[in-house]
């Protein structure tokens, strides 16, 4: 029998399973969805991979899985997994090389025209039998544009909002190249939330970005502003975004992530308007769930069928250590 592989979710998109299929793993999925059942899941049967997708991966469960030799990321970010405990097991973990970029950075922009002409809330008035022509919305030309964290999917909203005659200003202490043509560089955040008519988050959670939007900063931006977030939850104290929308400091927020998922009945952003919010589904479109599947099963298969991993797509590199994989 061939190596079995767990999918922590209903579904993985044909061509990623394919792929799998065709090396002759058994692909197992979740019928529900649920921590309780990926832990039963991975508690009753020796997986030898799991490809995580939004359900978290603590130790745990971690160290509740013998025969555990890769997790592979259906995304991006790591955060929903313990990296100390794969780490000591000797398990790779490995995300998926950026194909959902291009998605992800059209809803951020997506998100940000929303809230700047307030599409969400008049089409909730037509519906309403509302036909209120006073209200009015932001123009983006001509304004500036801040991204904190300047990858790939940074970089696309970028080259998005310059095509709309923004000016681009970026902060990412962590760029190595700083040479992208029309685009301005602050040392510090505080520089560019000060400067910017519209923020876009694009950095990952780890202690260092962990409520990097608090009260101070979120005071310290425009006006009138309008904060993006695509990337993760955690990065923004929601509880003062919602005050700087309520007092009317900021003209709004559009929100793909959040702290905790779902928000729970009593969430603050709930019951504001000005923050149009979307299920964390930034990746969620037809091609970018064919390439993430397609990169989280090469990332399994490198593993359990060639011992190998790609070290760009390596989170925790010290389990090149223990020598159960080597980089390619």
């Amino acid at each position: 029998m061939g190596p079995k592989v767990l999918m922590t979710a209903k579904t993985l998109a044909t061509p990623g399973l394919a792929l799998l299929e065709q090396a002759g793993c058994a692909v197992s999925f979740l019928k529900e969805g649920t921590e309780a059942e990926l832990a039963e899941s991975l508690r009753s049967t020796p997986f030898d991979a799991v490809i995580s997708r939004t359900l978290a991966l603590p130790a745990m469960m971690i160290e509740t899985a013998p025969a555990l030799r890769v997790i592979s990321r259906h995304g991006v970010g790591y955060n929903n997994v313990d990296i100390e405990s794969a780490t000591r097991r000797g398990v790779p973990v490995l995300i998926a090389d950026g194909a959902n970029g291009k998605s992800v950075a059209e809803l951020a922009v997506g998100l940000a025209l929303s809230v700047a002409r307030k599409i969400t809330t008049q089409d909730a008035s037509i519906r309403a039998r509302q036909w209120n022509r006073s209200a009015y919305g932001l123009q983006f030309a001509g304004k500036t544009a801040g991204i904190v964290a300047f990858g790939a999917i940074g970089r696309r909203v970028a080259e998005i909002l310059r095509a709309m005659d923004m000016r681009i200003i970026a902060f990412d202490p962590h760029a190595r190249d700083r040479s992208t043509t029309g685009v301005d560089w602050t040392e510090t955040l505080d520089e560019l939330l000060q400067e910017s008519d519209l923020v876009s988050l694009h950095c990952p959670l780890t202690p260092e970005t962990r409520n990097m939007i608090t009260a101070p900063r979120l005071a310290r931006m425009k006006p009138g502003a309008i904060l993006i977030n695509t990337a993760r939850g955690g990065l923004i104290d929601e509880k003062a975004l919602a005050e700087a929308v309520l007092s009317g400091h900021l003209a709004g927020a559009g929100l793909d992530t959040f702290a905790d998922e779902p928000l729970p009945a009593d969430h603050p952003f709930l019951s504001l308007p000005q923050i149009v919010m979307t299920p964390h589904m930034g990746g969620s479109t037809d091609v970018a769930l064919d390439g993430v599947a397609i990169s989280a099963a090469r990332n399994v298969l490198d593993v359990l069928i060639d011992g190998k991993v790609d070290r760009r797509l390596l989170v925790n590199p010290a389990v090149l250590e223990h020598r159960t994989v080597e980089a390619k």
